[in-house]
């Protein structure tokens, strides 16, 4: 059994090169495909998240970083050579090395907010789509049900996750900071899918003037506009609503740009005196980041969040200790449980202890 892990996250590469390689639903798929077709591969997992794209693999050669690394330009129609200038953003785990990373993955270890729990969801779904391409079998089922088991034992026995800080807390957090108070603002989401919806939430005390929901399906922007009080608007009104609009957070699935520098550029000529802060939590970018250069407009991407969330955060630090805790122990049950298969010969150097 050769276990190997490649990726690129928001800790090895800028937000202009993670998105070249973010993979929508169907790339997965496809990638997942093509790795089904290769006899060196058993078994694959292919995360894609805003802030990381990463494949684990299961195979019969020591050395798979090559071949998950093709396999992923060819999903992206990214000519590769191993020499490529965008290889050198991109990690190799390997054995229990790939096991230990998956498993701070779905902790909320590797998450540009420390302990968020949305990446365990995402983990889950990545897991369910290699389940259904037929890409899960003996090793990585048992992988996958310690990977999600080690997420929950850190997020229901540890402080790594309390606080309620996330992605789009902190996008809010830096909306304040930039605009001060939000109290009688007019704010604009674009999006209707979950961090829009955690966005909203987070608006939801912050006595706004207007909340308006756009989102190319109608029926999801009239759903969340309506959990939250605000108005349903159409991507045919955008010119109109950012008009108005003092703030604009942007959190779509779109492949290109919504928001156009532009667009904004003639919005703000007409209404020099209202500035406007735009946050893009999307990956790929849904707002042209020329948009950042128009006079009276700020612009937030994902990458600067960090920061934000740094003071918030402090109080997980201290739990990150007893996680890693969490992780060597189910490490030794991971390869507890490949050692009592016989038919799985382990490689690697992690030796584990009986459970």
């Amino acid at each position: 059994m050769y276990l190997t892990a490649i990726g690129i996250s928001h800790k090895t590469a800028p937000i202009e090169t993670r998105e070249r390689f973010y993979l929508d639903e169907l790339r997965r798929r496809l990638l997942l495909s093509e790795l089904k077709n290769d006899p060196a591969v058993v078994e694959a997992v292919v995360l894609s998240t805003c802030n990381r794209t990463e494949i684990y693999a299961h195979t019969i050669v020591p050395d798979a970083a090559g071949i998950l690394l093709h396999a992923l330009f060819k999903a992206k129609s990214i000519p590769f050579s191993p020499f490529c200038e965008q290889t050198r953003y991109f990690y190799v785990h390997k054995d229990s090395a790939a096991v230990c990373h998956l498993l701070r993955v779905a902790s909320g270890l590797e998450s540009v907010v420390l302990g968020e729990n949305q990446i365990l969801g995402q983990v889950k779904a990545a897991v369910d789509l290699a389940r259904e391409e037929g890409m899960l079998s003996r090793v990585f089922n048992i992988l996958a049900a310690v990977a999600i088991r080690t997420g929950k034992k850190a997020q229901h026995e540890t402080v790594i996750g309390q606080g309620g800080v996330s992605v789009s807390w902190a996008a809010v957090n830096a909306v304040e900071r930039m605009a001060g108070t939000l109290k009688g603002r007019s704010v604009l989401i674009i999006g209707a899918g979950k961090m829009a919806n955690l966005a909203a939430n987070q608006l939801a005390n912050k006595a706004l003037g207007d909340l308006y929901i756009m989102n190319r399906s109608q029926d999801n922007a009239e759903g969340l506009a309506g959990k939250f009080g605000g108005i349903s608007v159409s991507f045919w009104d955008m010119k109109e609503i950012l008009r108005r609009a003092d703030v604009c957070i942007c959190s779509s699935g779109a492949p290109h740009y919504l928001v156009e520098k532009d667009a904004v550029q003639k919005i703000m000529a007409g209404r020099p005196q209202k500035p406007l802060v735009c946050v893009d939590i999307s990956i790929p970018r849904n707002i042209d980041p020329a948009v950042g250069q128009v006079a009276g407009v700020s612009l937030i991407t994902v990458d600067d969040l960090g920061d934000i969330v740094t003071e918030t955060v402090q109080r997980r630090c201290g739990a990150v200790s007893q996680v890693d805790g969490i992780i060597h122990q189910k490490m030794e049950e991971f390869y507890y449980k490949i050692a009592r298969n016989r038919a799985v010969k382990v490689s690697g150097s992690f030796k584990a202890s009986a459970a």
